[in-house]
C-alpha cells in the first residue's frame, strides 16, 4: 500500500535513471549511457529522454485499457515527437533506455520488463519471482570480456568500454541482438510482460542494475534478504549498502564491472490485503 523509491547517481556527470510513481503503478527507466567520445544524434541527452518517457509512461498506463506493450510503443512515439525536428533519430547514436513498470489493474498486477532493469516479486508460500531481460549479455561476447577487464577508471579501460558500446549500437533493437527503447516503437513487442493475481503478491522491488548488483553481480544477498532490508531500511539503505561494496573494490578486481559505481534506482512496493497498492513515493 506504499511505495518507497530512491536514486542515486553514480560515477557519472549525472543520473542517467529516473522513477515515477501514481496510486496505482511505477515505472523506472535506466538510461544508457554514452561515451563522451562516441557521437549523439540529440542534442538533448539520456537524462532528458528518460524523463520526458517516463512522464509519457506514467500518464499512458492510468488507462486500463491500454496494454503495458501499448503504452511503451505510444510513449516511445510521443517522445520521438517531441524531439523529431532537431536531432537525429534514424542512426544508431540515439539515447536508449531499459525499462521495467508495474500496475495494478483491478484485482491483478500487469509487469513489463525490457532490457536489464530487474523485477523482484514476493509470492509467499510460492517464493520469490525475479523477472529481467539479459539478452544483452548474449551479444558482443568478445568486447564485453575485454571491458570488464580492470582496473576501472583508467583511460585504457574507458577506451575499451567505448569499443563495446560501439559494436553494441549496432545491434540494438535487430533480430539476434537485443532491445531497448530508444526511437523504434517496435521495441515495444520484445519485451517481457505478464500478470499475477494481487492475491498472491506481498511485495515487490523495481531495480535498475546499479541497485540489483547486490545480488545479481556480487553475490552479497539474496533475493530474499534484498526484499528484507527494502523493507526494513528502505530503498535508501540498499543503496548506501551497494556503495559501502563498491568502494571496498574500487577498481573492481573482485567484482569485475563497467564503472565503479553505476547509477542506483530502486523502488518498493507494499501490498495490502488483496494486494491493493495505494498511497505514494516515500
Amino acid at each position: 500500500m506504499q511505495v518507497s523509491m530512491a536514486s542515486a547517481q553514480g560515477v557519472g556527470v549525472v543520473n542517467e535513471d529516473t522513477v515515477h510513481a501514481s496510486p496505482t503503478g511505477v515505472v523506472l527507466l535506466d538510461g544508457l549511457s554514452a561515451p563522451k567520445d562516441l557521437p549523439m544524434g540529440c542534442i538533448h541527452g539520456t537524462p532528458w529522454f528518460v524523463r520526458q518517457l517516463g512522464t509519457s509512461l506514467l500518464n499512458l498506463i492510468g488507462d486500463n485499457g491500454v496494454t503495458l506493450r501499448e503504452a511503451l510503443r505510444a510513449a516511445i512515439s510521443e517522445v520521438n515527437d517531441l524531439h523529431r525536428g532537431t536531432c537525429a533519430l534514424d542512426g544508431d547514436a540515439v539515447p536508449a533506455s531499459t525499462v521495467a513498470m508495474i500496475r495494478e489493474r483491478e484485482d491483478v498486477l500487469d509487469y513489463l520488463v525490457l532490457s536489464d532493469n530487474v523485477l523482484v516479486l514476493d509470492l509467499g508460500d510460492e517464493g520469490v519471482r525475479t523477472v529481467t531481460d539479459k539478452r544483452v549479455e548474449r551479444v558482443a561476447g568478445e568486447e564485453m570480456r575485454a571491458a570488464l577487464r580492470g582496473p576501472t577508471g583508467t583511460s585504457e579501460h574507458a577506451a575499451r568500454v567505448s569499443a563495446l558500446v560501439t559494436v553494441q549500437r549496432r545491434l540494438r533493437n535487430r533480430p539476434g541482438g537485443y532491445w531497448v527503447v530508444a526511437t523504434d516503437p517496435a521495441a515495444a513487442d520484445e519485451a517481457i510482460t505478464g500478470t499475477v493475481d494481487l492475491t498472491r503478491v506481498r511485495q515487490a522491488a523495481l531495480l535498475t542494475d546499479g541497485a540489483s548488483r547486490l545480488v545479481d553481480s556480487f553475490d552479497a544477498l539474496s533475493w530474499e534478504q534484498l526484499l528484507d532490508l527494502l523493507g526494513t531500511e528502505g530503498p535508501s539503505a540498499l543503496i548506501t549498502r551497494t556503495r559501502e561494496a563498491e568502494l571496498a573494490d574500487p577498481v573492481g578486481e573482485r567484482w569485475p564491472r563497467f564503472k565503479r559505481s553505476d547509477d542506483a534506482t530502486a523502488a518498493h512496493v507494499r501490498f495490502g490485503s488483496g494486494g491493493y497498492m495505494g498511497g505514494g513515493p516515500g
